[in-house]
């Protein structure tokens, strides 16, 4: 049975339980389903978020760090979802689901995914706050996470 890889960068919302249930099928292997659901925070005033990007080469990047994953780790289906445009705190913002026949692998794939994600993929963040919008580098603990898998 062929693995399941899907991307998709949108401004629509996703629902968790729904991309579930789309990789349910007669056949599958998969012992594990790890998901990751990322939110906007509203800490430091934060009301919403504004997320940009360049589609060709955002979906490009997100693939690659899908195949590195699938290099490094025996994992079945992989779906990322990440969402552009406003955002609103407390809006979901990113998702992944990786399944494998053990969880163990499914966790590590997951979090290497959202570790590459934050520090690899060409997404451009403004931060909006009643004194204005300001932009988000990649923080130091994310470049820490992202090292530790080099």
């Amino acid at each position: 049975m062929e693995p399941i890889t899907r991307i998709r960068v949108s401004h629509e919302d996703f629902d968790v339980s729904d991309e579930l249930a789309r990789l349910e099928r007669p056949g599958r292997r998969a012992g594990a389903a790890v998901t990751f659901t990322g939110i906007v925070r509203s800490d430091d005033g934060v009301t919403a978020m504004h997320l940009e990007h360049y589609p060709e080469m955002t979906e490009k990047s997100l693939a690659a760090i899908v195949e590195k994953a699938r290099s490094r780790w025996n994992i079945e289906d992989v779906v990322v979802i990440h969402r552009v445009g406003e955002l609103k705190a407390g809006d979901r913002i990113v998702l992944t689901v990786v399944t494998s026949a053990h969880r163990r692998e499914a966790f590590e794939a997951s979090e290497f995914i959202m570790d590459w994600l934050k520090t690899e993929a060409p997404f451009w963040k403004k931060e909006v706050t009643p004194q204005g919008g300001r932009w988000v580098d990649a923080r130091e603990s994310d470049e820490a996470a992202r090292s530790r898998w080099e």
